[in-house]
């Protein structure tokens, strides 16, 4: 009957995501003991369908499945270098990044079959083809090499071989993308630039977090002017980038590679000397400072979104919706870079700089709930009292907003710009993910989204009226205050209502998590020193001398690594004395009201000593991988950045409801320093050892005669000692069949003769 069709197909879906699952658990599970032959069979199948017939019909362009391969292309690289890691660490844990390399494998051979029969000229699929089958025959020797290492973890001569296989397949995964560029230059170049763009907006959010916390200096004696200028110049370079990179999209992919690789660098250029001329402002302003941040924030953000628009516009005629898409992606680029020379100019200027930072949140804002408003599904969900915890922000921040708008001082109406961008972008951002839950009815969605709205709406209304009593501070227009906030109150309540039918029965209270507070900053405290003993045992890797060596890369990682590990160590014990000190005055714990109000504080403060924690380990690991030459100093820099973006959130945990003058909180700050001191200090280092070995994978030849006999000699020697190593391995593989053989049955054997 027809009106069963939904649920059946509901079910079906439900019993394919259940099959899918029990795969997954079945290979963890069997990996775990080894027996990698379901995970080999799966690519193998995998490989099969890659020339099998003819493919479906297309339903996206070369573009689409291009950018799905290079997702999946880059996570399978990232897989390999992460078992070259616990080949070494932990090789117990092999056996699930065998089944997540699988997984991958399985999705990137069935996009590289449609980004093949999408791609022009015919040479380029075939390539495409091609390269994608020996990454696959690349992930097999490497599953099946995790297998081995798993049954004999010890076996170094195993451990080798896996980390021979994982560089294979990285090797092989950068054949993939080259001949993905091949087919599309300028798209490829495109992708990578929206990467790099994000790697930037990331590094902006921690910077935010410093500077909220008070703790984003001038290395220098440095004034706001004399980056002001470098500051106008950039932006003005990236204007003539943002046009090269919309023409691009209906010129050639070689212009349109130029384009995407120019706005990358520019961006990179910008936000870095934007960073120091926030710094230069100094701490005692921090919330100027973050005004600054925010709008080479927004003009990333924006830049992100133009360089996505003139991907998916490229090639397509002047009528495709995608261009009507690019030209307002453009517009809001032109926007957001005059907001950054607005915000530029009006920073010296006390009597406008809360004013301009109004103005500009109010234009994110709308920029923020047009994305809302918008048919495209978040990535991910969360849960509704999420949505619920965030309305919380609104109602601050509208107290925070009427109290400016009573005031008129400038510093408050920064704090309140400042304030309301976070808070309303969190919300939008919570009642959509909440909202697009599989449990929540169409009905119920639909409601949540009309009142995140109805809330945005009367807080932007809120907002302009306190630039109006701005330019004109009336006592009418400030009594009118009132009636803006009763608004936004009113869309908050029914957007609370909404996320509580989204509940269903199984809401249940959290505990509050005060009590434990300071068990796990202790925890983390203890993690963190173990992780740091663990480095204290660590020396580099023997290596003969090289000529006009003058530093030694490891030693300075190693060293740069301890004191980061030490840093840390001091900055969770501050946080956890700066805790202590405030249950001892009574603020948090000691007022039965505001228990809810001290949970959420202590899950935050909680929450920030472990990702300091976890970051801290992550790091040794990297560290100790990286000097015995089984990580890339690319993820170590990671590494090092991940603490430092997680000790500014614990500065910030610990600023909510601390004092500020205590001799806590300033050991908390200068803890903090020192943690971001010693970051950057192995950034640095871990830069000038991938920079170094660069240099070393090149052979220098030398000119002179006498010179260029010790290469041939040195070389002729190195070329003897592996043929050497080669004739002793078919010896011990001779000896092993030999053996194999003694133990066959006579029926078996072959005749003697």
């Amino acid at each position: 009957a027809s009106h069963t069709h939904d649920a059946i197909t509901e079910a079906a879906q439900l019993m394919k995501e259940a099959v899918d699952d029990i795969m997954v658990t079945l290979n963890e599970a069997a990996s775990e003991v080894g027996m990698v032959g379901g995970m080999v069979d799966s690519i193998a199948e995998a490989m099969s369908k890659l020339d099998g017939g003819t493919p479906p019909d297309p339903e996206g362009t070369f573009v689409d499945y291009q950018t799905t391969v290079v997702k999946y292309s880059k996570a399978i690289a990232v897989t390999a270098q992460e078992m070259m890691t616990k080949s070494v660490t932990n090789p117990e844990e092999l056996g699930g990044l065998a089944s997540q390399m699988t997984s991958d494998y399985g999705h990137l051979a069935l996009q590289g079959r449609m980004a093949a029969a999408t791609a022009e000229p015919e040479e380029i699929g075939f390539q495409i083809r091609t390269r994608v089958q020996e990454l696959g025959h690349g992930c097999i020797f490497l599953v099946q090499k995790a297998g081995a290492l798993q049954i004999c973890p010890t076996d170094s001569y195993t451990k080798r071989e896996l980390i021979e296989c994982a560089r294979a397949v990285t090797e092989k995964v950068s054949l993939v993308l080259s001949a993905l560029q091949a087919g599309n230059k300028g798209t490829q170049a495109c992708i990578t630039a929206a990467s790099a763009v994000s790697g930037i907006i990331a590094d902006l959010d921690t910077t935010i977090m410093f500077a909220t916390a008070g703790t984003l200096n001038a290395e220098n004696n440095e004034s706001f002017a004399d980056h002001r200028e470098n500051i106008l110049k950039t932006a003005k370079a990236l204007v003539e980038d943002t046009k090269l990179l919309v023409s691009g999209a209906a010129s050639s992919q070689d212009k349109l590679a130029q384009a995407a690789q120019s706005s990358a660098n520019t961006i990179t250029q910008l936000a870095e000397v934007v960073k120091l001329g926030a710094a230069s402002l100094g701490s005692d302003d921090p919330e100027t400072q973050v005004v600054l941040i925010n709008a080479i924030k927004d003009v990333a953000k924006a830049l992100s979104d133009l360089i996505g628009a003139t991907k998916g516009a490229a090639s397509k005629p002047a009528d495709d919706p995608s261009m009507y898409q690019l030209k307002g992606a453009a517009k809001v680029m032109v926007t957001n870079v005059t907001s950054l020379l607005k915000t530029v100019k009006a920073v010296e200027d006390e009597a406008t700089r809360g004013t301009r930072a109004l103005e500009a949140t109010t234009e994110y804002i709308k920029q923020e709930l047009t994305v809302f408003q918008s048919s495209e599904v978040p990535e991910k969900t969360s849960s509704p009292e999420e949505s619920i915890r965030m309305t919380k922000g609104i109602t601050m921040a509208t107290a925070k907003a009427v109290a400016a708008g009573n005031s008129c001082r400038q510093e408050d109406v920064i704090a309140t710009a400042n304030l309301s961008r976070k808070a309303v972008a969190d919300m939008l951002t919570a009642c959509k993910q909440a909202s697009y839950h599989p449990d929540v009815s169409d009905e119920v969605r639909e409601r949540a989204l009309r009142f995140g709205t109805e809330c945005t709406l009367g807080y932007l209304e809120l907002l302009e009226h306190v630039l109006l009593i701005l330019q004109k501070p009336t006592p009418e227009l400030k009594h009118q205050l009132a009636s803006f906030s009763k608004r936004v109150a009113g869309a908050v309540t029914e957007l609370i209502q909404s996320a509580e039918a989204m509940k269903g029965t199984e809401w249940v209270d959290p505990e509050d998590p005060t009590v434990i507070a300071e068990t796990e900053l202790l925890g983390a405290a203890a993690s963190i020193e173990a992780a740091a003993k663990k480095l204290e045992q660590l020396k580099p890797r023997a290596k003969p001398k090289q000529a006009d060596e003058t530093l030694d890369f490891e030693e300075q990682i190693l060293e740069a690594a301890k004191s980061i590990a030490a840093a840390t160590s001091a900055l969770v014990k501050s946080a956890s004395a700066a805790q202590r000190e405030l249950v001892a005055q009574g603020k948090v714990g000691a007022i039965p009201a505001n228990a809810a109000d001290d949970g959420q504080w202590s899950q935050g403060l909680i929450s920030a000593a472990r990702m300091v924690a976890a970051a801290t380990s992550n790091l040794c690991e990297a560290a100790n991988a990286s000097v015995q030459g089984h990580a890339s100093e690319e993820k170590l820099i990671s590494s090092a950045k991940q603490v430092a973006a997680s000790t500014a959130q614990l500065l910030v945990a610990c600023k909510v409801k601390a004092d500020h003058d205590s001799e806590a909180m300033r050991r908390l700050q200068a803890a903090g320093n020192a943690v971001k001191r010693a970051s950057d200090n192995l950034v640095r280092a871990a830069q000038k050892a991938a920079f170094g070995k660069a240099e070393d994978d090149d052979v220098v030849v030398k000119t002179k005669f006498v010179g260029g006999i010790a290469q041939i000699i040195a070389a002729q020697e190195e070329m003897l000692k592996k043929e050497r190593e080669l004739e002793e391995a078919r010896k011990k593989l001779a000896q092993i069949r030999q053996q194999q053989y003694k133990f066959l049955p006579t029926e078996l054997r072959e005749d003697e003769g």
